[in-house]
């Protein structure tokens, strides 16, 4: 957000200084065809507009999208939200030495660490996401990333006794969590902690709770286009609530597969069509199945619908490794969740889609 000259943030809510910095705030009808959202052509005639927020972190660029006319109560809450996102990614990193995931990870082998107390229940639902999931989400697969040559974006092919030999060091049966204390340990040597599977939708719930608190009741913010949250409404009045976000092509970035109807819930997506290898012909994706060291196959790309942005980040990884079946057994006693799945097509080049707990109206393919 660039303003017409900088305001300190006491003066930001007050008289001039509040029109100064709006007047260089961008208006967006909706946002290019590489953004999230998906305007008609209805709403842009009628001229509802959006304001834009934007923040680069976690190695990716996070949004906030206001309606317009709520920016006087919205301004200097979007741009907390967007500073918080900063002090999380301070936090939870692995690739600061001063963040407090780094620190867990060099003395959790050894002794009891304290935990922040939001940090603490975060590991708390990942470690029960991972129970649930029977290990296909796993925020200590960190190891096998680096095995595999994922965590610099270059894709290798391992030995498989590498591989085994990783796999002792990873599982998050073995993450001692003291609730008493809230504290943390390791329970083999050589474990670590990743949250890159979760971080940005963790962020994104953060977010959602300072702009809720502020009043704010129509917005959508996203990290990445992949981890999405949205409340309340994109239209000032209409039949149809939420906000339309674009689900991408996972074998063509640049094109639309469809668009999904998200209201008061998040959306996470997983897919390695961006990361991959190729090693004697067969191709290889950045998301790993923990529970056996190798790539998962067989799936493009999993979206979920789920009540918070940590959850359906979360699910997202899990249902991507566990494909349609499994996840349709999981979904029978989760009726909140809601699932796309992208698949190969029967021909070269082509996909085809798969859904689960999908209401009349969510979904618009618009290609395959």
């Amino acid at each position: 957000m660039n303003g017409r000259r900088k305001t300190t943030r006491r003066e930001f809510l007050a008289g001039q200084s509040m029109r100064d910095a709006l007047a260089g705030i961008q208006l967006s009808a909706g946002p290019s065809l590489a953004g999230p959202l998906a305007a008609s052509a209805s709403e842009r005639a009628a001229g509802d507009y959006l304001l834009r927020f934007g923040r680069r972190a976690m190695a990716c660029d996070f949004q906030v999208f206001l309606r317009a006319e709520q920016r006087f109560g919205a301004v200097e809450a979007a741009t907390e939200a967007l500073d918080l996102i900063d002090r999380l990614e301070d936090q939870l990193t692995v690739y600061r030495p001063h963040s407090e995931i780094s620190r867990i990870n060099r003395e959790a082998g050894r002794q009891r660490c304290g935990v922040e107390t939001r940090l603490f229940e975060l590991l708390q639902r990942c470690v029960a996401w991972h129970a649930a999931t029977g290990g296909a989400f796993d925020i200590t697969a960190g190891p096998l990333v680096r095995l595999w040559g994922f965590h610099t974006r270059s894709g290798r092919y391992p030995a498989p006794e590498d591989v085994q030999e990783v796999l002792q060091r990873v599982g998050s049966q073995y993450l001692e969590l003291d609730l008493a204390e809230g504290s943390i340990r390791f329970a083999r040597p050589g474990m670590e902690l990743n949250l890159g599977s979760v971080g940005k939708g963790y962020a994104l719930d953060r977010c959602d709770e300072v702009l809720t608190a502020a009043g704010v009741r129509d917005f959508l913010i996203h990290g990445g286009h992949s981890s999405i949250l949205a409340r309340g409404s994109r239209e000032a009045a209409g039949d149809a609530p939420g906000w339309r976000v674009a689900l991408r092509h996972p074998l063509r970035a640049d094109r639309r597969l469809a668009q999904l109807r998200i209201a008061d819930r998040a959306l996470g997506t997983s897919g390695c069509g961006q990361q991959f290898f190729y090693h004697h012909g067969k191709r290889y994706g950045h998301v790993l199945d923990p529970r056996h060291g190798t790539p998962a196959d067989g799936v493009l790309s999993a979206t979920v619908l789920a009540p918070t942005a940590a959850e359906a980040d979360a699910l997202a990884t899990a249902f991507f490794i566990l494909g349609p079946a499994e996840t349709g057994e999981f979904c029978r006693t989760r009726p909140d969740l809601a699932v796309v799945f992208v698949l190969p097509g029967s021909r070269a080049g082509t996909v085809a889609l798969e859904t689960l707990g999908l209401e009349d109206g969510e979904l618009q393919v618009l290609e395959a």
